[in-house]
């Protein structure tokens, strides 16, 4: 009773809290706990040397322990930004945890962006050392007068195979290993503290950080995880990311593998189909996440060589939407074909396209298959207008996704301008993606805000439109960007990468075309190719291509 003779109302109470042990999330944990119950399981890496590498998640954790020590002994501190500029190894497993495990922030650096991109990212992180493959050791010769904050480099390669360099303070990552114990307490601290950081690609302006935190990794791997992995563990038995670890930490692999006990298969700097289907046969593959160029160049080698994937059950694809071409060929496979959707800001998974349980036999099952997925538990969505006003969840609606959750950034790091732009003040991320949702949660990118094509005042899609060309059994690669027209504002061009051996004619692609689309949406010009430029991140670079071909 309070002073008045009245009951005090609940919310006036101060808050009971729960008697639960308050263990913070440490990113080093979850290699703790793959050595300790998977410490047999492998992973096992192409080396950029050439020869195949393996060992198990028992001995990687040994070897990040002598890692760990060699960074005390370099000098890092909590906070201190550490780059790296390598491909999908073991060694990058390693300084995964081994840099993130101290206190220190690994800062994961795309080699395919410009090198006047990478001098400014390695600057505006302003990180202490650079550990780089052998692969990129030219790039930052070219570049380390500009890096004036990078104290040394530490080369990814042992004594036999380093290479003479003009790097100051260049030092061989085997040897930095061999003389540190093999065992490590590590750290515990406030698991908020920075884990990581991922620069985004460039494409408007310079390059935008995200700084990751323990805590906001651990909860994406968590949420990956349970979404169809722990009730089919089988189809995650070995698990290949094709999805570089230098770009948004391979789609979380390094962190979820090792979490439940999947073998890792890793493909260093070969990533040409042969390459890939070697490794997925000879090492079991269940699983392989990657970008949709990667699955078509794949589906290309089979059809040209009659070979089969004996042991792959699930493709998982994200970066643009997989064309239903690709999808089809994938499932008469046997080989499920998942889409994602994601973003740098996001550590980068948002949604699944594992099914519902009740949409699993649906009709409309490839209907479903076909969308980006729905949203992962934690992760908020919805499309607004441009005066930010939310629109309905009915599946027609179009407007600009925004996000929001524990793993989804609140500013970019050391950059006020781009957040002020980039952040609603309720907490919304506004991703520059527009979508529609349908009632039940199924995300369906329509394009990005960038990439629409305003004809007459109607949007044409380009992904649409690209997905109904691929759907031609003489097209490889296709893209659609819009080009200046004095009538109706913009119109659409096709640029088209044909089939091997093909004579496809212009002609021939509209009047396939013609029956598929709106008569407004068929393309004012259709472009041939050789080849498709791609962007730092592996898609097709419609920026670049608007260069070339935005004029006649």
């Amino acid at each position: 009773m309070n002073a008045l003779g009245s009951r005090t109302s609940v919310t006036e109470r101060t808050p009971m809290r729960g008697l639960m042990m308050d263990v913070p999330l440490m990113i080093a944990s979850i290699l703790t706990h793959a050595a300790r119950w998977y410490r047999d399981t492998e992973i096992v890496t192409r080396t950029v040397e050439g020869p195949i590498h393996r060992y198990t998640y028992g001995e990687a954790a040994a070897r990040t322990a002598q890692l760990a020590h060699a960074l005390r002994a370099l000098g890092f501190e909590m906070g201190d930004r550490v780059g790296t500029l390598a491909w999908n190894t073991h060694r990058h497993f390693e300084l995964y945890y081994g840099i993130s495990g101290i206190g220190a922030v690994l800062h994961t650096i795309n080699p395919r962006l410009h090198p006047s991109q990478i001098a400014y990212i390695v600057d505006h992180a302003q990180d202490r050392y650079v550990f780089v493959d052998l692969t990129f050791v030219p790039i930052l010769e070219a570049i380390a007068p500009k890096l004036p904050s990078v104290r040394g480099y530490v080369i990814l390669t042992a004594e036999a195979t380093m290479p003479k360099t003009s790097l100051p303070n260049a030092m061989c990552y085997e040897t930095l290993l061999a003389a540190q114990p093999d065992s490590i307490e590590w750290p515990v601290f406030d698991e908020r503290t920075a884990s990581s950081l991922c620069y985004t690609s460039g494409t408007t302006g310079d390059p935008k950080g995200t700084l990751y935190s323990h805590r906001s990794t651990l909860l994406h791997a968590f949420s990956c995880n349970s979404v169809d992995q722990n009730s089919r563990r089988d189809i995650l038995r070995c698990v290949m990311p094709l999805v570089p670890m230098f770009h948004v930490n391979a789609w979380g692999a390094p962190y979820t593998a090792p979490m439940i006990g999947s073998k890792l298969v890793m493909v260093g700097a070969a990533y040409d189909a042969p390459s890939i289907y070697e490794l997925m046969e000879q090492e079991g593959v269940t699983a392989a996440g990657g970008v949709p160029a990667v699955w078509l160049r794949l589906l290309a080698y089979l059809e040209e060589t009659g070979k089969k994937l004996t042991r792959l059950q699930s493709l998982r694809v994200g970066g643009s939407a997989a064309p239903p071409a690709l999808i089809e060929a994938f499932e008469k496979m046997g080989i499920e074909v998942h889409h994602g959707w994601g973003m740098t800001e996001a550590s980068p998974v948002c949604t699944s396209g594992c099914l519902r349980p009740q949409d699993v036999d649906s009709p409309r099952r490839f209907e479903y298959h076909a969308k980006a997925g729905h949203d992962l538990f934690g992760v908020e969505m919805k499309i607004v207008d441009p005066a930010g006003t939310a629109l309905p969840n009915d599946g027609v609606a179009q407007g600009e996704l925004c996000i929001r959750g524990p793993w989804v950034a609140s500013a970019y790091y050391e950059n006020s301008e781009a957040t002020e732009q980039s952040f609603t003040k309720d907490g919304w991320f506004k991703t520059g993606d527009i979508a529609s949702l349908d009632p039940d949660g199924y995300l369906t990118i329509r394009d990005r805000a960038k990439d629409l094509i305003k004809s007459g005042g109607e949007w044409i899609s380009s992904i649409d439109l690209e997905n109904i060309a691929l759907g031609h059994d003489e097209i490889e690669e296709a893209a659609a960007i819009a080009v200046p027209d004095a009538k109706w504002g913009e119109r659409p061009a096709l640029i088209v990468r044909r089939s091997a051996g093909s004579a496809l004619e212009a002609a021939e692609i509209l009047e396939y075309l013609k029956p598929r689309v709106a008569g407004w949406w068929l393309p004012e010009r259709i472009i041939f190719v050789e080849e498709m430029p791609y962007s730092a991140t592996g898609k097709i670079s419609k920026k670049t291509l608007r260069e070339r071909f935005a004029t006649p």
